[in-house]
């Protein structure tokens, strides 16, 4: 029995573009694999991450009468830091090719430019969340021992550091996402202004210019709207486990709302890369 001429159609249309989608992907990955910097940029990103961490959890005692202290957090606090090397890292990765006129070359081996777009997303999302995995679980085991020196023990009501318990690895999984939607942000931004500088000025600017207005902001109740729509402390709000009513935005929300600023970063890169010459 012979498939219906829309049916034929429509996978061979589909074939088309899986095929377009594999070449795309294994070119973005030999592209990112074969730029020695872009290994060194994500190295650096680990070990600041870890570093910054680790001197945060040193810093920080508490003592016999309690802190009140959120130790997770301080054992994450790297990622603060870290996410402007992975924030230079896709910048680099996306205007490096408008810099030497390889996006030329990029687009006559696959035409279709969501393809290639969609490619360097899934690329590039793998490997931040590979090492952002590695980051915040490094971080983690040092920070468990670590804090117990700094008086963050049992006694004074904080268990070691485990995966074992849901807040932790909540906020564990939530810095990994943290650090991929950073990254997404970073790939709109950059494919819509295209030159390396800009492109990082105004992730870096979105990420840590809304704590800065909010400190300067009198008014409690804009500080608290601001807090809930700025990417990094809506976004960071993932980190919390313990005082969850505090923080003007919950964990998971707050995830939603730097989702929507990838969203909207990654739709105005796509159209504009879809209505420009390369």
């Amino acid at each position: 029995m012979s498939l219906p001429r829309g049916a034929r159609l429509t996978s061979t249309a589909d074939g088309a573009w899986r095929g377009d989608f594999g070449r795309a992907l294994h070119a973005e990955w030999t592209k990112l694999r074969t730029a020695g910097d872009m290994g060194r940029l994500l190295l650096l990103a680990v070990a600041l991450t870890v570093a910054v961490g680790c001197g945060t959890a040193k810093a920080v005692n508490c003592p016999d009468a309690g802190c009140g202290q959120d130790a997770v957090k301080l054992a994450l606090t790297g990622v603060t830091v870290g996410q402007a090397v992975i924030a230079v890292f896709v910048v680099l990765a996306v205007s490096g090719e408008y810099g030497t006129g390889m996006i030329r070359t990029t687009f006559t081996a696959v035409p279709n430019r969501l393809t290639v777009l969609t490619a360097k997303a899934t690329v590039l999302t793998t490997v931040v969340l590979a090492s952002g995995t590695v980051a915040v679980l490094a971080s983690l085991l040092a920070g468990r021992y670590i804090l117990p020196g700094n008086g963050f023990t049992e006694a004074h009501g904080y268990a070691p550091l485990s995966l074992a318990d849901g807040p932790t690895l909540r906020a564990a999984v939530g810095s990994v996402l943290y650090l991929v939607l950073v990254a997404l942000i970073g790939l709109g931004v950059a494919t819509a202004v295209r030159e390396a500088a800009t492109a990082i000025g105004i992730v870096l600017g979105l990420l840590y210019l809304f704590p800065v207005v909010t400190r300067v902001v009198n008014d409690p109740e804009w500080q608290r709207h601001l807090q809930q729509i700025s990417p990094m402390t809506a976004g960071l709000a993932a980190q919390t486990t313990v005082h969850l009513h505090e923080p003007p935005i919950g964990p998971w929300a707050g995830l939603g709302v730097l989702a929507t600023w990838a969203a909207a970063a990654l739709l105005v890169g796509s159209l504009l890369l879809h209505r420009r010459d390369a």
